[in-house]
C-alpha cells in the first residue's frame, strides 16, 4: 500500500484551476458583451461586422482546442497554460490599442482565441485525472470561478468604461489577466503520480459509479479513433453544439439587448453579472448532482431549464424579469457546463480525453460562432433579438432530445471499438 502525503495536492489544482476560470471567463465574456455599444458608437461598426469577431474566435478556439488537448497530453498543463493562456491578457492590452475594424477583429480572432482556449481543455484534463469520485463535485468549484469572475468584472468593467473610458478599461483588464493566467498557471501538475499520489487522495483510484458508464471500458478509456466511430459522440457532439449556441448568443448580446429596451450600460453590466454569477450555483450544485445520479438525466433537466428562461427572455420588457432571466439562464447555464465535461470522461475515459474533449469543442465553437454572429445580422436586419431568441429555444429543446438518447456504452468488440 503507498502511503499517502497527509496533503492532497489535487486541492491546490483546484484553487488554481479555479483562479484561472475566475479571470480567464470572468473578463472574457464582458470584455466583448459590455464594449460591444462603445465600441459600435465611437467607429460606426455593425452590430453584425463587430460580432464577427467574437463569433470567428469560437472557431479558433475549436482548431487550437484540439491542439491544446495534444499539448496537454505531451507536455502537462503547466507548461501550455503559462505560456499560451498570456495571450488572453496581451489581447486586451492590444485591443486599448485599436484603429481599425481589421485590427479589433484580427486581435479577437487570433490572439484572444490562444488564451481563451487555455481555459477549457487543460483544466478540465486536470481534474479529470486528479479526481474521480468527487470529479463533478471538483469541476463544479472550478467552474464556479467564471460565475464569481463574471460577478466581479462585468460590473467593474463598466464602471471602469463610464469612468474612464473603453481603452482604459481593456488596458487594466489585459494587466489583470496576465498576471492572474500566468501565476495560477504555475501550480497545475499533470496528474497525482507528479506528487506521488493518486486520484482523490487515497491509495488506489477509485471508480466513477455515474450512471452513463461503460462497465466494458478498459481502465484508460477509449483512444479518439475509438471514440469517434460510437454514436455516443454524436449525441454528446450535439449536446455541445446545443450548449455553445445557447451560452454565447446570448451572454454576448445581452448586454446591448438591455440598452436597445431603453436602460443603461450599466443596467446591462449588471445583469450580465447576475447571470454569471448565477452560473456558480449551477456549477457547484449540479456537479454534486452529477455525482449522484449521473449526467444524462440532470443535462434533460437542464436544458428544459434553459428552454422556460428563454421564453421568459423573449417576452421580458421590464427590468426585473430581465433580472429573473439572467438569474434562471445563468444556472443552467453553470451546471451544463459541468455536466459536458463530466459527461465526457465517464463515457470515454481518461486515455485520450484532452483530444476527445477538444474535438468535442469544435461542435461546440461552430454552434457559438454561428450564433453570436446570426444573433448580430439578425438585428441588423429587423432590429431586435426575437428571431434569435426562438432559435434559441428551438436548440435547447433539442438539446433535451439529444440527452434522452443518450445510452450508456456497451463492451468493447473485438476491434476495440464500441458499438452502442
Amino acid at each position: 500500500m503507498v502511503r499517502q502525503p497527509r496533503f492532497f495536492y489535487g486541492y491546490v489544482v483546484v484553487a488554481a484551476g479555479f483562479v484561472i476560470w475566475l479571470i480567464g471567463w470572468g473578463t472574457y465574456t464582458p470584455s466583448f458583451s459590455i464594449f460591444l455599444k462603445p465600441l459600435i458608437s465611437e467607429f460606426g461598426w455593425s452590430r453584425a461586422e463587430t460580432s464577427l469577431a467574437y463569433s470567428l474566435s469560437f472557431l479558433v478556439q475549436a482548431g487550437v482546442g484540439v491542439a491544446m488537448g495534444w499539448l496537454t497530453d505531451k507536455l502537462g498543463p503547466r507548461r501550455v497554460v503559462v505560456a499560451l493562456g498570456s495571450f488572453l491578457g496581451i489581447c486586451y492590452l492590444l485591443m486599448s490599442q485599436v484603429r481599425s475594424l481589421w485590427q479589433f477583429q484580427l486581435n479577437y480572432i487570433i490572439v484572444g482565441s490562444i488564451g481563451a482556449s487555455t481555459l477549457n481543455v487543460p483544466v478540465m484534463v486536470t481534474l479529470s485525472r486528479w479526481f474521480i469520485r468527487k470529479r463533478g463535485l471538483m469541476i463544479g468549484i472550478v467552474q464556479a470561478g467564471t460565475g464569481i469572475g463574471g460577478f466581479i468584472f462585468a460590473p467593474f468593467a463598466g464602471w471602469l468604461i463610464l469612468s474612464y473610458g473603453w481603452r482604459n478599461a481593456y488596458a487594466v483588464m489585459g494587466v489583470i489577466a496576465l498576471a492572474g493566467m500566468v501565476t495560477a498557471g504555475l501550480f497545475l501538475k499533470r496528474d497525482p503520480s507528479e506528487m506521488g499520489q493518486s486520484p482523490d487522495g487515497g491509495n488506489t483510484p477509485i471508480v466513477s459509479k455515474g450512471i452513463v458508464s461503460n462497465p466494458g471500458l478498459p481502465p484508460p478509456g477509449l483512444v479518439l479513433r475509438e471514440a469517434v466511430r460510437t454514436s455516443q459522440f454524436w449525441i454528446i457532439a450535439g449536446l455541445y453544439g446545443s450548449f455553445g449556441f445557447c451560452r454565447s448568443t446570448f451572454t454576448a448580446h445581452l448586454a446591448a439587448h438591455v440598452q436597445d429596451l431603453g436602460f443603461s450600460l450599466a443596467d446591462g453590466a449588471n445583469i450580465l453579472a447576475v447571470l454569471t454569477g448565477s452560473s456558480m450555483l449551477g456549477r457547484i450544485g449540479m456537479g454534486r448532482l452529477v455525482d449522484m445520479f449521473g449526467s444524462r438525466r440532470v443535462f434533460m433537466i437542464s436544458f428544459g431549464v434553459t428552454t422556460m428562461s428563454l421564453i421568459l427572455g423573449l417576452m421580458a420588457r421590464d427590468l426585473w424579469v430581465l433580472y429573473l432571466f439572467a438569474l434562471i439562464f445563468g444556472f443552467a447555464w453553470g451546471n451544463q457546463a459541468v455536466l459536458r465535461f463530466t459527461l465526457t470522461s465517464e463515457v470515454f475515459g481518461l486515455a485520450s480525453l484532452g483530444v476527445v474533449i477538444g474535438l468535442l469543442s469544435v461542435a461546440e465553437s461552430v454552434a457559438a460562432m454561428t450564433g453570436v454572429y446570426f444573433a448580430g445580422y439578425v438585428f441588423d436586419v429587423v432590429g431586435n433579438y426575437e428571431t434569435a431568441f426562438w432559435v434559441g429555444i428551438g436548440i435547447s429543446v433539442t438539446g433535451i432530445i439529444l440527452a434522452g438518447l443518450l445510452k450508456p456504452l456497451n463492451a468493447p468488440c473485438p476491434e476495440g471499438a464500441l458499438k452502442p
